[in-house]
């Protein structure tokens, strides 16, 4: 069974960005609000300071945007597919973050908690394994790149893609 947007909804509604300044969850939230939706569920994604036992001193984050922006549009999508939700917030951070820096945020508003939180655990679920992001570690003794598993193998300028993967610059 299709869901269909609730209370109104309307894709035109959603925001999907990428953005150098912190993100703020409460701009978020206030965007999918709305008097028919009983539920807001959020998720939160911060710099943490460890990785696999080492201090992680910042990251980095580098993005193809034209393409990140059609696949969190196409995650929007996919939800409102799925789920009877609202309305859909998703914000993911680019350049340098400190450690306890919000790195992406997500709010799904709908009529009911069920589908609110559903909608979205899949929203980070599928960011993670479909957004051309990518990661840089760094650790006192050195920097690592970390990636998402792209499922278009499209790289942006200067990155190469092998087998469906893509590589970061360096």
């Amino acid at each position: 069974m299709a869901a269909h947007p609730a209370g109104g909804a309307s894709e035109a509604a959603d925001l999907y960005v990428l953005q150098s300044e912190p993100i703020e969850l409460a701009s978020l939230v206030s965007r999918v609000t709305g008097p028919g939706f009983g539920a807001v569920a959020t998720f939160s994604g911060t710099v943490r300071d460890s990785f696999q036992g080492r201090g992680v001193l910042h990251l980095e984050y580098e993005a193809y945007e034209p393409m990140a922006l059609k696949i969190l549009r196409e995650i929007g999508g996919g939800l409102r597919e799925r789920y009877q939700i609202g309305r859909v917030a998703i914000a993911h951070r680019t350049g340098r973050l400190e450690v306890g820096e919000t790195s992406v945020a997500i709010a799904v508003s709908a009529p009911h908690r069920r589908a609110a939180l559903d909608a979205c655990a899949e929203a980070i679920e599928r960011l993670k394994a479909e957004l051309p992001v990518w990661k840089k570690e760094f650790f006192a003794d050195g920097a690592v790149w970390r990636e998402n598993d792209i499922r278009s193998g499209v790289a942006p300028p200067g990155v190469t893609a092998r087998g469906g993967r893509a590589e970061p610059p360096g």
